[in-house]
């Protein structure tokens, strides 16, 4: 379940600024829970990035189904634009478990080994060499990258190559055109938007979690607005169909600090 949350995490990037954050706050819907509260935020200049997301369950669905994690990426910025990840970790807590991963980097933004534990039984371990990475990033940084593309060309069809610590896979964007999105009693957010999808192709790889199996399958929808300053958010998202039913998200609040 916890790479749902990732998707959340496309947020604004301007096309010719140097430093900046943004903030997003969202409510996850997942069948008839409302059943998340997530934040998400962003940093960048001109040299390196970070990627924070907060994301844990609330309500009734946080009584069935407690989780609790913070996941964070730390960057450089090349001199063609181009982003390396030097650090990417999380901190997961479930009803009976607590789960630590990191990614650890080389300064050509090539994971060299992680780190993870298990109820505080750490285990450290190099990354397979079978298995090719070098044109690899981690997730988030796989959203900076989509979103740093909207910016500059209004679109989201993209490819891009992942690994999670152990397998190798690629996340595919597609744009489905523009839509006009309404206001409703969970976001004030309406009007033109863009409609992407994204699709993770596992590359014959077997077992995942709840978004891996879902997104292999069925595409994930998301619609991109912006702001007065042409800074484009995610307004919306929606997963149809999974085992807990549709998953609708709604952004609650952006913030845009220079």
């Amino acid at each position: 379940m916890k790479k749902i949350f990732f998707i959340l995490a496309f947020l604004s990037l301007a096309k010719n600024s140097l430093a900046f954050t943004v903030n997003h706050e969202f409510d996850v819907f997942i069948g008839k829970f409302n059943a998340s509260r997530t934040s998400f935020s962003y940093s960048v200049s001109d040299k390196d990035y970070t990627v924070s997301s907060d994301v844990k369950t609330y309500g009734l669905f946080d009584k069935l189904y407690p989780f609790q994690a913070v996941y964070s990426t730390e960057g450089k910025i090349g001199k063609d634009k181009e982003m390396k990840t030097v650090s990417y970790k999380y901190v997961a807590k479930s009803r009976f478990n607590r789960r630590t991963k990191e990614l650890v980097y080389n300064d050509e933004g090539i994971p060299v080994y992680r780190i993870s534990s298990k109820n505080e039984k750490e285990k450290k371990s190099n990354v397979n060499v079978d298995v090719d990475v070098e044109s690899t990033t981690d997730l988030q940084t796989v959203m900076a990258e989509l979103v740093m593309q909207y910016a500059e060309f209004r679109f989201c069809d993209a490819r891009m190559e992942v690994f999670d610590g152990k397998k190798r896979f690629d996340v595919i964007f597609k744009d489905e055109g523009n839509q006009t999105i309404k206001a409703n009693k969970y976001s004030a957010f309406e009007g033109s938007a863009t409609k992407c999808s994204m699709y993770i192709d596992n590359l014959g790889s077997k077992g995942g979690d709840m978004l891996w199996e879902i997104s292999s399958d069925q595409p994930v929808y998301f619609w991109i607005m912006e702001d007065e300053n042409k800074i484009p958010f995610i307004a919306r998202l929606e997963i149809k169909d999974t085992k807990y039913g549709r998953v609708q998200v709604y952004t609650k609040n952006v913030e845009v600090r220079k």
